[in-house]
């Protein structure tokens, strides 16, 4: 639900302009200021949860999320529903630093994989048909029903929570909240992700440039807190496997292709074969569709195999679009294979990368493997909108086949790390 929103505001925007009586640049902040919440607090959340219990603070994520999709569906003006949007994006943040982090101090032995990996394939599957249900919730009811549709699920789900969850065992101790950290890891991801927005609708402008300055420095400084004495909010001494690194690396550039796909295959759609908005989202569904049935598949292939079959596949039929993009039959068999190869590639690395470091700090751990999920879906939409903007659907796709094969490149190296000499 929580990844479901932030694609499913998308194509509600032109309504919510019109009905609210604002300007398109106004409006995307529906969707910005959502995102750069969710992003900015989702490690800060998850260190939190480490402490305080990891249920305690999913299941008050859950109420906050769903109070706060009610408000949005009532909002009278924009800036009551941007007041909202930002509430709602705590609420994600509670959620999705958590999700992992209760499959991993739960379930044991090799299940583990395969309950990372069907919680990884519902958030990419709750990213990639938010397009096509808010397109259907808007031309059958209005843009506020795009916020109402969470509203009985989120009942169910704090329900379900308080019922079923199990109550958070093992705990980092109590320490002083990391501060300083968090008030550079904020305005740092912010000004990223507004930057990458920035780029996607009005390409290297002057103010991109700066945000990207900004955003790099601060960075830096973050960086530089974090190797400070105490308990950091970020422990970058998980970086320092290769493994980590290599999957964190991989699994953004896969939400970036998955999300470049998704951004640029409707345009494409619309002026190539003339498709209405409806049948565009539509055919788009064969990804996640494909998707969704790949990943329960991956969760139980070996992992050295998935983590670099994946990507590749992906590459394959970003490439095959690329050259033959008018060849509408063959486009959706594209479709359907990038969704096998990063279904495939979902469920093994993020069990990689959710496995690292002690039980204690699987909320951290998790918060840190959403981020780069952020940030990856950001910057889809930014590379393939820049793409799309300065050539063509065959180079964007181009772009995006090149970058989903960097993802098995970087795989491959996490393999040969983790085999046996």
């Amino acid at each position: 639900m929580g990844q479901l929103d932030a694609s499913i505001v998308t194509v509600a925007m032109p309504a919510i302009r019109d009905d609210l009586h604002v300007s398109l640049g106004a409006v995307e902040w529906v969707s910005l200021s959502y995102l750069l919440v969710l992003v900015g607090t989702i490690s800060a959340v998850g260190r939190l949860a480490d402490m305080l219990g990891r249920k305690l603070l999913y299941v008050y994520g859950f109420a906050v999320f769903t109070l706060a999709s009610l408000g949005c569906g009532l909002a009278p003006t924009l800036s009551v529903l941007l007041i909202l949007r930002v509430v709602q994006g705590v609420g994600a943040a509670m959620l999705q630093a958590n999700s992992v982090a209760l499959i991993r101090t739960t379930v044991r032995g090799d299940s583990l994989g395969h309950a990372i990996g069907l919680q990884g394939a519902a958030q990419a599957i709750g990213l990639a048909i938010g397009p096509a249900v808010g397109g259907l919730l808007v031309s059958a009811s209005g843009w506020r029903w795009v916020f109402y549709v969470n509203v009985p699920v989120g009942v169910l789900g704090v329900a379900l929570g308080v019922l079923l969850l199990p109550r958070t065992r093992v705990r980092a101790p109590l320490a002083r909240f990391d501060g300083r950290g968090f008030v550079t890891l904020l305005p740092a991801s912010g000004a990223l992700l507004l930057a990458l927005s920035l780029l996607g609708r009005d390409g290297p402008s002057t103010t991109v440039i700066a945000l990207l300055a900004v955003s790099g420095a601060l960075w830096v400084a973050f960086v530089r807190s974090e190797r400070r004495p105490g308990v950091p909010l970020v422990d970058l001494r998980l970086l320092r496997s290769r493994v980590v690194a290599t999957g964190l690396s991989s699994g953004l550039l896969a939400y970036l292709v998955l999300f470049g796909v998704l951004f640029v295959t409707p345009m494409h759609l619309q002026s190539t074969f003339a498709e209405s908005p409806g049948v565009a989202g539509l055919t788009l569904a064969a990804l996640p569709f494909a998707l969704g049935l790949a990943a329960p598949l991956g969760s139980r292939l070996p992992p050295a195999a998935t983590v670099v079959a994946g990507p590749a596949l992906a590459a394959v039929a970003c490439a095959i679009i690329a050259v033959w993009p008018d060849n509408r039959a063959l486009l959706v068999g594209m479709l359907a294979l990038a969704g096998v190869g990063l279904g495939l590639f979902t469920p093994a690395n993020n069990a990689t990368v959710a496995g690292a470091g002690a039980a204690e700090n699987a909320g951290m751990v998790s918060g840190v493997l959403n981020m780069t999920r952020g940030i990856g879906t950001s910057l889809g939409v930014a590379v393939a909108g820049a793409s799309y903007e300065l050539g063509s659907t065959a180079i964007t796709l181009g772009v995006l086949a090149g970058l989903a094969g960097l993802a098995a490149l970087i795989s491959t190296a996490s393999v040969r790390t983790a085999a046996p000499t």
